[in-house]
């Protein structure tokens, strides 16, 4: 049997390393190609038109493909033949329910990556066998939770503006960043604050932490 053409994305080279070496044990899967950012991770998927890609959710700092959100959005445009892992620290229940809008099949959590990446990888076999039969149904190794419905509310642009500003990031620094006018990012960051009905930095910070998002 044909096996299951593999590219893994993360810019942190230990990460790398050991989903290699986890997925070297399983004979089902070939690892093609490593990349540590997204301008890499979008030439290896062209080179090799691998049927999955294990990338992770935050690899900030490239100026072409953004991360996060954004970037999962462009592979699933780009490249609908290639399946999507994603790998990720985020618990957010908001950012996982996109994450399986967007059509990914399984988000792991890096911090228990040993224990579910061999389930996953079973996982993803058995969806790939049936797929054909049944149609793209998504699997998810993450519990998605209910979603609040101000949060729900939100944008993917919204979305992307917050996470970064909970990561510390200034309207100057997000601009940069998503490629976008500081004017722009600051009209989603306060369209973002009217939906959740929070009028101040303190309160968006402390909703979004009460709520368990983008921490």
């Amino acid at each position: 049997m044909r096996k299951i053409k593999v590219v893994i994305a993360d810019d942190h080279p230990i990460v790398l390393v050991g989903v290699r070496e986890l997925m070297s044990r399983d004979p089902r899967f070939k690892v093609v190609a490593e990349a540590t950012s997204p301008t890499q991770l979008i030439a290896e998927l062209t080179a090799h038109a691998p049927d999955v890609v294990l990338t992770d959710f935050n690899m900030p700092g490239d100026a072409n493909y953004g991360d996060g959100l954004k970037l999962i959005s462009y592979l699933v445009r780009q490249f609908p033949k290639t399946q999507i892992v994603v790998l990720t620290m985020i618990s957010s229940s908001l950012i996982l329910s996109r994450l399986h809008q967007l059509g990914v099949v399984a988000v792991l959590q890096k911090s228990q990556l040993q224990d579910e990446i061999q389930h996953a990888l079973d996982a993803l076999t058995a969806y790939r066998q049936r797929q054909n039969a049944e149609g793209a149904a998504s699997l998810a190794s993450a519990s998605i939770g209910d979603v609040d419905e101000r949060l729900s509310s939100l944008s993917p642009k919204e979305l992307e503006v917050l996470r970064l500003f909970m990561a510390g990031s200034s309207v100057g620094s997000i601009a940069l960043q998503l490629k976008r006018s500081a004017k722009t990012v600051s009209a989603q960051k306060v369209a973002a604050m009217r939906k959740l009905k929070v009028t101040s930095d303190l309160d968006l910070v402390s909703y979004c932490i009460t709520a368990g998002q983008f921490i």
